[in-house]
């Protein structure tokens, strides 16, 4: 369980082909603290550590996750924003995110909005119930809030705005148009969606 709030930016520095993927990513966190088999979100995708240096972690990633998280991600080079479990007592400064992609969507609008950026997603129709204006959704591992949702003859959109802060501090700093971005959505979203088509 996570919150959304990252903490680190890690880049993979080696990718090895076995069964699956053994990736390792460089990070600043004291990694004498982090547990062999505990668990990390790499941008919004919950893995499992399987070995470690002083600087780095490495991860096993399947090819079930392969297919269902953003292309290019788990290349050598590819920055990553990072997160360590949630801990019973830490503050809740996100909202509750499992590590679990629910789809993959797109970036097709960056404007200036003051200090802040106002960036446009398109997402695939299979989420598009889950996300409301002024709830919360996890995109790449960050705990953000909706603007606004459409739903017309293109597709469904979603806008957020990313504060400077934000932006410095994980790797929407360096988004840009076209780039695909791991969803998730919010869970109580998921059960009331459940909960109602039940009663229908």
């Amino acid at each position: 369980m996570f919150t959304g709030i990252i903490t680190d930016i890690g880049t993979i520095t080696a990718v090895e082909e076995r069964g699956d993927l053994r990736v390792t990513v460089a990070t600043g966190y004291d990694t004498g603290g982090i547990a062999i088999g505990a668990s990390v979100a790499n941008s919004g995708v919950c893995l499992t550590v399987v070995s470690k240096t002083a600087n780095s972690l490495s991860f096993d990633v399947s090819a079930e996750t392969q297919r269902c998280t953003a292309k290019g991600m788990w290349q050598a080079g590819a920055r990553l924003n990072l997160e360590r479990a949630l801990k019973v007592g830490d503050e809740l400064g996100g909202h509750i995110v499992t590590g679990h992609v629910d789809a993959v969507g797109r970036i097709t609008d960056i404007s200036a909005e003051g200090d802040s950026k106002r960036f446009t997603f398109q997402m695939p129709a299979s989420v598009a119930p889950y996300i409301a204006p002024k709830g919360s959704v996890s995109l790449n591992g960050v705990s953000l809030t909706v603007n606004e949702v459409a739903d017309d003859d293109l597709g469904h959109w979603f806008t957020i705005n990313l504060i400077p802060h934000t932006a410095d501090w994980t790797t929407f700093g360096t988004a840009a148009v076209g780039d695909e971005v791991n969803i998730e959505i919010d869970v109580l979203a998921r059960y009331l969606f459940r909960m109602n088509q039940l009663r229908a």
